[in-house]
């Protein structure tokens, strides 16, 4: 057997020595048919080492981009890791995305391979590949419906990995040569954002910034071989790459992937993950499900749900405040859990949970605080793909809602002047690829403008009040950020999303997007007529409905901070549409230029 390196100081290397080291340990899980396959280390790293000698056989050269589309699965990461490798780029592109957005990404990165999910994502890139001269191949990881398709440019990802074996045999030292080539201070991933202000600016993430966000997680909040992880949001997001592909290279802890969005809570009470982290719009969800649940309970259901609750919250606030919690306190919550609260953890999967995590975008407190008080570890983090994640978080033991806890080890924040948050540290970015301007106004003397604006509290937590662009400046003068108030209204089972306006406005009005599933229960329930999703959002009883829960949230704030008109979405948007971002949040720019003409007629007299 080849001597292998020790050299652990880059993604590929770290990975191949996790390879010989855990060896016939399950390292990932994926259903198929109805049953969960489990995929040991020895596996991953052999298709990962095919992939990579593929793609070197077809030309891949160090520093060579090479592009990804598809929904998270094993062939995701068997590509990612093979390209990083070989010496290449990864670059994540969202399976949402047309075909323009594609071109516009390939283009822009000078992508010289493609590899494509399906006969879908297939087309999109046929579609543009004339405009692409630096394109050389395009590899298919899901060949139904293609058997008869033949095109000089199209592989299939099975004949990739076919060319990595005749290359293994042939040059058996290969691979680990070409381990040994990317240094920790080369470029690794790219990351495309949203482009919620222009075209997506791709930011470039070095193998260093990786491990970096890796130990000190690993630090702050451990991953161990007995954790097991759910993998759902889009692999091209800085937050779910990091805890479904890089962070376990340091705990060993199991990936399971979800069949598809539909099955998230269906496949979270299979697998029963350790470890779960979600965005806001997941938590909201499953919060209605749980109040809706009950409110179909009987009497004495409803009763004891309370009960439950208030005992839950209780004990919540003493291990808040870091206070003993008294012998009689302990009994009651024991029976409060036993009665209800395990039943409730059960039915959305998270009975087994030692932590879960919120981030990637503002979430009410309260949400956060109804989940401890199910007896679950809840803790918040806030990042951005230029800190290539998180940057702070709550640690165990110190978990303080409202906040986004403290600064990760190594990472460094200072507010400046006008209240703008700034970071330093091993894990923020190299810049943007191909965009030297915007790098001088991001990165300055070391320090990253985050575009966000917050503040420390008395015991070193930081809170984040919004992002500086979407401050809303009254016409009176008041400042006011929207974020609080969409929190408090999305907090509501029936409120999908909501986006506040009143920029240079005399009062606050707000569009507001509803739960459909929810909603839709509530017309069956009381027996109101509907169609179609718009026809729901016109009727009379739904609007009543929907402005009892503004009014609400308005006593909440301050009479200047109220939302004084609201109007609802006709058209259920989702992230197919350039109005919600993958992660689930609508895009405050995108909905006001698309919904202009209903924001003004709630500021006609």
């Amino acid at each position: 057997m080849v001597e292998i390196s020790q050299r652990t100081d880059t993604v590929p290397t770290l990975f191949w020595s996790r390879v010989q080291q855990w060896g016939e340990r399950t390292a990932m899980r994926e259903k198929i048919f109805g049953v969960w396959r489990e995929i040991s280390w020895t596996q991953y790293g052999e298709n990962a080492k095919y992939v990579s000698l593929g793609l070197i056989s077809l030309g891949l050269a160090k520093g060579d981009r090479v592009a990804i589309i598809s929904e998270n699965n094993p062939e995701w990461l068997y590509s990612d890791m093979g390209i990083l490798a070989g010496g290449g780029v990864t670059v994540g592109i969202y399976t949402t995305d047309s075909s323009t957005q594609v071109e516009y990404i390939l283009k822009h990165s000078g992508a010289k391979f493609f590899i494509a999910e399906d006969e879908e994502q297939l087309d999109k890139i046929l579609e543009v590949r004339k405009n692409l001269p630096g394109l050389q191949k395009i590899l298919v990881i899901d060949m139904e419906g293609l058997r008869h398709f033949k095109d000089p440019m199209v592989m299939s990802f099975d004949e990739l990995l076919d060319l990595g074996r005749v290359l293994n045999r042939e040059q058996p030292l290969l691979f680990e040569k070409k381990l040994q080539e990317p240094q920790s201070e080369d470029l690794a991933i790219l990351i495309y954002t949203s482009g919620t202000t222009g075209p997506p600016k791709g930011a470039m993430i070095s193998h260093q910034n990786i491990l970096s966000v890796m130990e000190m997680q690993q630090e702050v909040n451990p991953g161990y071989e007995t954790d097991e992880i759910l993998s759902f949001l889009p692999l091209c997001h800085i937050a779910q790459r990091i805890v479904s592909v890089y962070n376990p290279l340091k705990g060993g802890f199991k990936i399971n992937f979800v069949e598809n969005l539909d099955s998230i809570p269906q496949n979270t009470r299979e697998v029963s993950p350790t470890i779960f982290f979600a965005v806001p719009r997941i938590w909201e969800k499953y919060y209605s499900s749980l109040i809706l649940r009950m409110q179909d309970s009987t009497f004495l259901e409803k009763l004891a749900f309370k009960w439950a609750i208030h005992i839950g919250r209780k004990v919540s606030d003493l291990r808040l405040k870091n206070r003993a919690i008294p012998l009689h306190c302990q009994v009651l919550f024991q029976l409060a859990d036993w009665g209800v609260l395990k039943n409730l953890k059960k039915f959305i999967g998270l009975d087994q949970a030692r932590y879960i995590l919120s981030g990637a975008a503002p979430i009410s407190p309260d949400l956060l605080k109804f989940y401890h008080s199910l007896g679950l570890d809840m803790r918040e983090t806030y990042g951005q793909t230029e800190c290539t994640g998180p940057t702070s978080v709550h640690y165990e033991g110190d978990t303080k809602f409202g906040t986004v806890g403290k600064p990760l080890p190594q990472s460094q924040i200072r507010i400046a002047e006008d209240g703008e948050i700034l970071v330093r540290g091993p894990h923020v970015f190299m810049g943007y690829f191909n965009d030297p301007e915007k790098n001088q106004e991001t990165l300055i003397d070391g320090w990253l403008y985050t575009g966000d604006v917050g503040r420390f509290d008395e015991d070193g937590h930081l809170i984040i009040t919004d992002r500086k662009k979407d401050i809303i400046i009254t016409s009176g003068g008041k400042n006011i950020t929207p974020s609080e108030i969409e929190n408090q209204l999305k907090f509501n089972p029936y409120i999908n999303d909501a986006v506040v306006i009143g920029d240079r406005r005399k009062y606050l009005t707000a569009l507001i997007m509803i739960d459909e599933e929810n909603v839709m229960k509530y017309a069956q329930d009381h027996r109101i007529p509907f169609t179609t999703y718009a026809s729901l959002t016109k009727e009379a009883e739904i609007i009543r409905l929907i402005e009892q829960e503004v009014d609400e949230v308005n006593r909440k704030f301050a009479q200047v901070e109220t939302v004084k008109k609201f109007r609802l979405i006709e058209i259920k948007l989702t992230p197919d549409d350039d109005e919600v971002t993958p992660t689930m949040k609508l895009k405050r720019k995108f909905v006001s230029e698309k919904f202009h003409d209903l924001i003004e007629s709630m500021y006609r007299d």
